[in-house]
């Protein structure tokens, strides 16, 4: 089988060869090709040639934030709208003025409509290049007072959302059979997660839930309308695996917020795309305590990153036993364990022990690390992982 195959088998719930092995290994390549300190066989090797050498699958579901075809792909950022060209959908703003100026890491954008002004900015430091990085941050949301809705409404009611079909084939051409090409919609999961992630500051989010109720919602109303036609064309898209949301957190995002504001999109959104055939990932590395049961209730079929114990408070156990088999877990092992700092070698090996032991037949699950292989990870315990997956043998396990 490819590494393809293993993956969309364990979606599934196939049998495969042995566990499908793709370790997020971005931010790490990045950092160490800037400092120069990739390993020795691979000082000049693509990420792509060095999991191939390995026979690992090429994790390809977070995208470099940074290939951008040129800076106007990047700029609207702050408002959630991502234009990288491997997405399977664009969005175009229609009738706006808007000006960018960038000073020093900063990109500051000033967008002007006939409801009034709005002003971003997002910034891209020396330490997130260093570290691997790509996506910038937000420094200035687009929200600072109750002037700014009708802006904000004006914005979400004139963004027009285009395919971008060839852009994601050429993509997923270039991952092949080594890995499973993601089609990417958003970090945020819904119209009022946007307004949460992105639009405006999180105490800040909080308190206009409780001030303007009825201004959140008619904003809501709008990106809705807009996230209507987003989810319709890469619906459409000839991705098969898709990231709707990411990064909940069971004190940001906790469970009765997620069950009002999260759950009802994603399961409307998971429900179409299987009558496509296509499968729903979500993102969700954060502490997952009470939530698990709202991802089942959403329909989704990938929980993305999820991350167990000693990072969270939840085993891998825990959750596979709630998940029943209904989702596919990828990720798994906790970035800390690849850690010498953290984690000392007779612990990462008693640790490994547990892990496969807690695995059992070893269906539904990608393996992987969760978030993603810190620039300080051991690369000898990224191979001992592989090996342990080799050593595991066929899923299910007979």
């Amino acid at each position: 089988m490819t590494h393809r195959q293993r993956m969309l088998a364990a979606i599934r719930g196939e049998p495969t060869d042995r566990i499908p092995y793709a370790p997020r290994l971005d931010l790490w390549y990045r950092a160490h090709r800037r400092a120069g300190t990739l390993p020795a066989p691979y000082r000049h090797a693509s990420l792509m040639e060095i999991v191939k050498d390995l026979d690992w699958g090429y994790h390809a579901v977070v995208p470099d934030f940074r290939d951008l075809r040129g800076p106007e792909d990047d700029c609207d950022r702050a408002l959630g709208f991502y234009n990288i060209h491997t997405f399977p959908y664009r969005t175009v703003l229609d009738g706006v003025q808007r000006t960018v100026k960038t000073e020093g890491d900063r990109t500051l954008v000033e967008y002007h409509t006939p409801a009034g002004s709005l002003r971003t900015s997002v910034a891209y430091t020396e330490a997130m290049r260093e570290a691997g990085v790509s996506v910038t941050h937000v420094a200035e949301q687009a929200f600072k007072s109750s002037d700014d809705y009708k802006p904000l409404r004006w914005l979400f009611d004139h963004a027009r959302v285009e395919p971008n079909y060839d852009g994601y084939v050429k993509f997923a051409r270039t991952v092949g059979e080594q890995g499973l090409a993601v089609g990417f919609i958003s970090l945020a999961a819904s119209p009022v997660h946007l307004m949460q992630r992105e639009l405006m500051p999180l105490d800040l989010f909080f308190y206009e839930m409780a001030d303007h109720p009825d201004e959140m919602e008619r904003l809501a109303q709008s990106i809705g309308g807009y996230w209507e036609k987003l989810l319709a064309v890469v619906a459409a898209s000839p991705a098969e695996l898709i990231l709707l949301g990411a990064n909940y957190d069971a004190t940001v995002t906790p469970p009765p917020f997620f069950a009002r504001h999260i759950l009802p999109t994603l399961k409307s959104f998971a429900r179409t795309l299987h009558a496509r055939g296509k499968y729903l990932l979500t993102h969700t590395d954060g502490e997952n305590t009470g939530l698990l049961a709202h991802y089942l209730a959403a329909e989704i079929d990938v929980a993305d990153s999820i991350c167990p114990s000693p990072m969270t408070k939840l085993g891998l156990k825990q959750v596979r036993d709630v998940f029943g088999g209904k989702i596919t877990i990828m990720g798994g092992i906790p970035s800390v364990a690849l850690l010498p700092q953290s984690m000392s070698e007779k612990t990462f090996d008693a640790f490994l022990d547990r892990f496969f032991e807690e695995i059992g037949a070893g269906d539904r699950l990608i393996l992987g690390i969760s978030d993603t292989t810190p620039p300080g990870a051991d690369f000898g315990r990224l191979r001992k992982i592989a090996a342990r997956a080799e050593q595991f043998g066929p899923v299910p396990r007979k």
